[in-house]
């Protein structure tokens, strides 16, 4: 494909094309943020829901930290970048046939989720860095949100973003919003190409739904944003510079459009909630169906999910619960009418009472950095080295079956739940106790209560209940 200047008006079109290039383009993402007074306690609270294509695997991999001999270079999903003398270690979310993660945390309490955008700038299909990749660069290199960006928009000024991120022949691209949070504070980077704008959370709740957010309150921008943004002809330089505004494309496609009413809807969820926020507040908020925050349309759905809570009080563990399986909602074919978080809410702040007494159809396990931390091998998708279809040329021309072992046994479980109704109500009730369990045993550990166990290992132990739940 020939290359297009950026800006002019067949490169717009382009990236409108780009957008909306199949019907079944995946239409939604979302990411949280709670920092205190919006907390219920003292910690910023992260969550993110990834929707994704409705058969693809989320695995969760955790990769400890490492030292590299100089000169090293690191292999990514499909370009290599240099490495780095020393990188942390990392708990991550990712469709499994990649490199980089959709959601994941580090041992300094950074978290990260990205966000799929479309704007005035043009998305190539030539590979780079994919945002997901960026994200777990991110997350191995930082020890905080702040310096999460700079390694962000540094990647991004060396190598760019581009390259298809879906698995499939016909290539899929987009760029990239990024929801960054550490134990104080949270930030939203918005790109546009190899531009950017960045905005600082100090306090207050924030989310972001595929679409640009950032208005005029820029805490942080690429040097060139505005004079580009000038010589396009986008914004006359002289009038307040809103970057959403200047950099959203003039005809949103339909999808964005749905963007728009799911970011407004998770907002309004947030304000609701504001000084309640708690953990499982910020599960509910991702198990709601009504706004479409919890993803279930045509060939796309909620693949996985995440929620952290990062302490103020460094001698406090973070605590990063994973589902590794699809779907988090808690209401299914049989179980009574779909309520969304707002109607719940109004029942009390932060923990609805009915909220943990509903069935749920995935389960929040905790995970947290320490001593004895190690791979759970039942999240652990299946390898395929040079014979992987990402790796074969042209990429993506066969299937291979990418289910790790909690997957497999989720889904079969969930058919079963669903032909017979005792056997399913009681598989429901051991899935709701196990969430529960886990949810009770962080707060514990939040109020500086004893740990139960050796903490590195207690998401293993939680994957390995839930699996022998399945059996």
């Amino acid at each position: 494909m020939e290359a297009l200047a950026p800006g002019t008006k067949l490169g717009i079109e382009q990236g409108e094309r780009m957008a909306s290039w199949s019907p079944d383009a995946p239409c939604s993402c979302d990411c949280f943020v709670s920092v205190p007074p919006a907390s219920a306690i003292p910690a910023v609270i992260f969550a993110k829901n990834s929707d994704r294509p409705r058969d693809e695997v989320q695995e969760v991999v955790f990769v400890p930290a490492g030292a590299h001999a100089p000169g090293s270079w690191l292999q990514c999903t499909y370009i290599e970048v240099e490495q780095v003398a020393k990188t942390h270690a990392v708990i991550l979310s990712r469709p499994s046939w990649l490199w980089g993660a959709e959601m994941g945390a580090n041992e300094h309490g950074v978290c990260i989720g990205n966000e799929a955008v479309w704007t005035k700038e043009p998305v190539g299909e030539g590979e780079a860095l994919l945002g997901m990749d960026l994200l777990r660069l991110a997350l191995e290199r930082s020890s905080s949100a702040q310096e999460a960006v700079h390694v962000i928009t540094g990647l991004l000024e060396r190598y760019g973003q581009g390259g298809s991120c879906r698995e499939d022949p016909t290539p899929f691209c987009y760029h990239n919003t990024f929801l960054l949070a550490d134990r104080t504070e949270a930030w939203v980077l918005e790109t546009a190409g190899r531009l950017w704008a960045a905005q600082r959370i100090q306090e207050g709740a924030r989310n972001i739904s595929n679409q640009l957010s950032i208005g005029t309150d820029i805490s942080a921008e690429h040097p060139a944003l505005r004079a580009h943004a000038q010589a396009q002809g986008w914004w006359d330089g002289r009038g307040p510079f809103d970057f959403a505004q200047v950099f959203s494309l003039t005809q949103q496609p339909v999808r964005m459009e749905a963007a728009k009413a799911r970011f407004r809807a998770g907002r309004e969820l947030l304000q609701q909630l504001q000084g309640g926020i708690t953990a499982e507040a910020m599960m509910g908020i991702l198990r709601d169906q009504q706004t479409g925050i919890c993803m279930d349309s045509g060939g796309f759905r909620t693949t996985a999910s995440m929620v952290s809570v990062l302490p103020r009080d460094p001698s406090r563990p973070c605590v990063h619960f994973l589902t590794a399986t699809p779907d988090p909602s808690r209401c299914g074919p049989g179980w009574g009418p779909r309520r969304s978080v707002r109607g719940r809410v109004r029942e009390g702040r932060g923990r609805p009472p009915s909220l943990h007494l509903r069935p749920l159809r995935s389960v929040f396990k905790p995970f947290i950095f320490g001593a004895g931390a190690a791979q759970a091998p039942q999240v652990l998708s299946p390898t395929f080295g040079a014979q992987d279809p990402v790796r074969t040329a042209p990429r993506f021309q066969t299937r291979v079956d990418r289910q790790h072992a909690l997957y497999r046994g989720h889904q079969e479980a969930l058919g079963l739940m669903e032909r017979e109704q005792d056997l399913g109500q009681q598989l429901r009730q051991k899935q709701r106790d196990l969430e529960q369990e886990g949810l009770e045993a962080v707060r514990g550990l939040l109020a500086g209560a004893p740990p139960p166990q050796e903490l590195g290992g207690l998401f293993q132990a939680f994957v390995e209940r839930e699996s022998q739940a399945y059996v």
